[in-house]
C-alpha cells in the first residue's frame, strides 16, 4: 500500500461563505515505490456551518489499486466582516423633550453570510440638546464575531409646541 500523509490545513470562507479543497491541499507527500494513481478526499466543501476543526480522510491508491488513508484536519475560518447599510431617519421629541431609536431603526439590511448576531448603535436616547443632525455609528457583528461600521444621520425635531400658562393681574394707575 502507499504511504499516505497528511497535513493539517487552515482556509478561510469566502463573502458567499464557500470554501472548497483539493486533495493536493491536505497531501504531505504521501508516496508509493511503484507510483500512486489517485488521490482522494472524502469532503471538499465546506460553508459557515463547519467553521472550526473538521476531519478530512484522504485516500492515496497506487497504480496497482493498493489504498492508504490518512486524516488531515482541516480548519475552517469566517474572517469576512457584515456588509453595513445604513439609512438616515427623523425622529421626533416628545413632550418631555425625550426620544430615542434602536439599531435597527437605522439599519437598512445588512447582511452576512454565516448570519448576524448583534445591531449596535453609538447613541439611541436623544434630548432637546440633540436638535438637528446626529452622527450615530451602528455596528453589526456576525456569528463568529465579525464586526463591522457604519454610519447614519439621525435628525432631531421638535415639533411640540411650548405650554402657555396664563396669571390675571391687577395694575393700578
Amino acid at each position: 500500500a502507499p504511504n499516505a500523509l497528511c497535513t493539517d490545513i487552515t482556509v478561510q470562507l469566502d463573502a458567499a461563505g464557500d470554501v472548497s479543497i483539493v486533495a493536493a491541499d491536505v497531501d504531505a507527500t504521501s508516496t508509493d515505490a511503484c507510483g500512486i494513481a489517485t488521490w482522494a478526499i472524502d469532503v471538499d466543501a465546506f460553508t459557515c456551518a463547519n467553521v472550526g476543526p473538521n476531519n478530512v480522510t484522504l485516500t492515496v491508491t497506487d497504480v496497482n489499486t493498493n489504498a492508504a488513508t490518512c486524516v488531515a484536519v482541516v480548519t475552517v475560518q469566517d474572517l469576512v466582516v457584515p456588509v453595513v447599510l445604513t439609512q438616515d431617519i427623523t425622529i421626533q421629541l416628545d413632550a418631555n423633550g425625550a426620544a430615542s431609536i434602536s439599531a435597527t431603526d437605522v439599519d437598512n439590511v445588512s447582511t452576512d453570510a454565516c448570519g448576524i448576531a448583534s445591531y449596535g448603535v453609538s447613541m439611541s436616547a436623544f434630548t432637546c440638546a440633540n436638535v438637528g443632525p446626529n452622527t450615530v455609528t451602528l455596528t453589526v457583528t456576525d456569528v463568529n464575531g465579525n464586526s463591522n461600521s457604519g454610519t447614519a444621520i439621525v435628525t432631531v425635531q421638535d415639533n411640540v409646541a411650548p405650554m402657555a400658562y396664563c396669571q390675571d393681574l391687577s395694575v393700578d394707575l
